[in-house]
């Protein structure tokens, strides 16, 4: 009795830590069909959110996921849903997926190879013949590139305001998700609550420099920073450039000069991640012979930590009333509401990422997420974790974008096996 005992235990370890592979050749040819959706004559993607493009390919996408059975629609928020429950299933359900709207002139890997991970994934346990005790979702979120659209619908983090916003596209959200197939009028019922999913899983190129340059084939995201951006207005005194002496000035451009240098001191004067950008200026009048006595520039902080962001955006403030007293000028601050609270990753599920990198071989990094991503969101309602793949060079939003196929191979693999299991334990 004793011996069948430790037969089965051992053969529930075998089942539990065999690894699955997908398929290279699959991931190129959905990589090279998808991109021919927006692809423009700088070999860029201008796939925007609900074009013409992204319609196409979002239909080619339906029909991929059609094939392994999956019950595919779109929900009233404009998110491809595809649901995958051979064994009906009544457990909650396990996503996965990313976006396939792009910036225009972008590049073809940000957000979509997220979603050939997906697919390849799915087809991957279809094939296979992989036996699952939860339903699997595969998601293409709407529109986020311009604010994570579908992911906060699913939040329940849109209203009226929401849906009338002018996308890029020369839609609002409200007219986009028409074009997709989804319904305004009932777009409040897609709202998934807290305990409706049992795990959100993101593939998602990195955008940055770490694991390209460190050769590390999967990056394990710890957490999606937080951002606060503040509109900065410094007012001086409009006057002659010529007749008025360089000791009489008060120079609002001076003022906004020694600001930037500041926000680079003191953001870089604190151990850790953080980082701080003035990535607009402008002055009134904007001549050459006009001393300006309006300077118009934008503030963004961004850190895993909001209690951070508030030290650091306070020093700030400090600092700013040393150059207001050297220059006589005088510095207002204004929240701009397109901000982001810091979203951390579930700790177990990065647990298991790591272990299932560790078991296939691969090199892996725990780091944060510097951009924005429908995890983000997702984490208030699921147990949510997310991986990268290298960015060659770090470049990303440019037909320059980059990340070769064996790295999308190794990161499919990484999200598959996980998934796996994921599927076995209990994240309640």
């Amino acid at each position: 009795m004793k011996k069948i005992l430790i037969i089965y235990i051992l053969s529930c370890s075998f089942i539990f830590s065999q690894e699955y592979r997908v398929e290279k050749d699959r991931i190129i040819d959905l990589f090279e069909n998808l991109k021919k959706f927006g692809v423009n004559e700088n070999q860029g993607n201008d796939r925007v959110a609900y074009s013409d493009f992204e319609i196409q390919a979002r239909e080619y996408i339906s029909k991929k996921l059609e094939k392994t059975g999956a019950k595919v629609y779109t929900d009233f928020a404009g998110n491809l849903i595809a649901h995958y429950n051979p064994n009906n299933s009544n457990l909650k359900p396990i996503l996965f997926g990313s976006h396939v709207d792009a910036v225009p002139n972008g590049g073809h890997y940000d957000g979509a190879a997220g979603v050939i991970h997906a697919i390849e994934v799915l087809q991957t346990v279809h094939s296979k013949k992989i036996l699952l005790n939860h339903p699997l979702e595969v998601i293409v979120f709407s529109n986020e590139e311009g604010g994570l659209f579908g992911s906060k619908a699913l939040a329940g983090k849109i209203n009226q305001q929401t849906l009338d916003v002018m996308t890029i596209s020369g839609y609002t959200n409200g007219e986009g998700v028409e074009r997709l197939g989804g319904n305004v009028d009932r777009i409040y019922e897609v709202k998934r609550n807290m305990g409706d999913i049992h795990a959100f899983l993101e593939m998602h190129i990195e955008q940055g420099n770490n694991l390209y340059s460190s050769n590390t084939d999967v990056g394990i995201v710890e957490g999606i920073v937080g951002l606060k951006w503040w509109d900065v207005t410094v007012k001086g005194t409009t006057n002659h450039a010529g007749t008025t002496p360089m000791n009489q000035r008060q120079d609002a451009m001076i003022a906004a000069s020694k600001f930037v240098l500041m926000v680079n001191e003191t953001v870089n004067s604190y151990e850790g991640s953080q980082v701080g950008t003035v990535g607009r200026i402008s002055a009134e009048p904007g001549v050459p012979n006009v001393i300006p006595g309006i300077v118009n520039l934008s503030l963004e902080l961004r850190d895993l930590s909001s209690n951070k962001i508030s030290i650091i955006y306070n020093k700030i403030i400090e600092n700013t009333k040393i150059i207001e007293e050297e220059t006589k000028t005088k510095f207002t601050f204004s929240p701009i509401d397109a901000t982001g609270d810091p979203a951390l990753m579930d700790r177990r599920i990065i647990n298991i990422l790591s272990k299932v990198s560790d078991d296939l071989g691969y090199t892996s990094m725990l780091m944060p997420s510097g951009a924005g991503h429908d995890s983000q969101t997702m984490a208030l309602i699921a147990p949510t974790a997310m991986i990268f793949a290298p960015s060659k060079d770090g470049i990303s939003h440019s037909p320059k974008e980059y990340t070769n196929f064996e790295m999308l191979e190794k990161t499919t693999n990484v999200m598959l096996n996980t998934i796996l299991k994921i599927d076995k334990v209990k994240l309640d």
